[in-house]
Order: structure tokens, then C-alpha cells, then sequence
């Protein structure tokens, strides 16, 4: 997983909920229990919204194994991704 690409061969499984106008999208690693959850509008294409979470979740799990990937907001709070 390099550049926040999701691993071929990594298990996801995505939730989709909608919310009104908006859709809620949980992308779970089946292998570690990982959990992200994105948003979007209910109109995007349902293969764009996992796109987005698969990299988001890759994001997560890249971030897990070198803590030194992650970049330190100013102020000390939080990190950008």
C-alpha cells in the first residue's frame, strides 16, 4: 500500500447507509477490524464512494505500521492525512 492505494489482495467490506440526501460509507478490514467512514452525496456512483473509503482505510492501516507517514498539525492537534 504505497500512496494511500488500497492492497489487491486486503478483504474490505463496505456498509452503505443513506442519510437523507447523503449516503454513509463504512469500509471495514476484515483482517485487523479497522473502521473509516466517509460521506457523500446520495447521487455519487456507489463504485467512487468505496474508491474513497478503500483509500481512506489504506490511509488508516499505512499509518498504523510507520506512525512516522503521518504529518503533525499545527498546534499539536490531530495529524493531516
Amino acid at each position: 500500500m504505497s500512496g494511500g492505494d488500497p492492497d489487491p489482495g486486503r478483504e474490505i467490506i463496505f456498509e452503505f447507509q443513506s442519510v437523507g440526501d447523503s449516503v454513509r460509507v463504512a469500509a471495514v478490514d476484515v483482517a485487523t477490524g479497522e473502521e473509516v467512514v466517509i460521506s457523500g452525496p446520495a447521487s455519487t456512483p456507489q463504485a467512487d464512494l468505496e474508491r474513497i473509503a478503500a483509500r481512506k482505510l489504506a490511509r488508516r492501516l499505512q499509518g498504523r505500521e510507520d506512525p512516522e507517514s503521518k504529518t503533525p498539525r499545527r498546534g499539536g492537534r490531530g495529524v493531516i492525512i
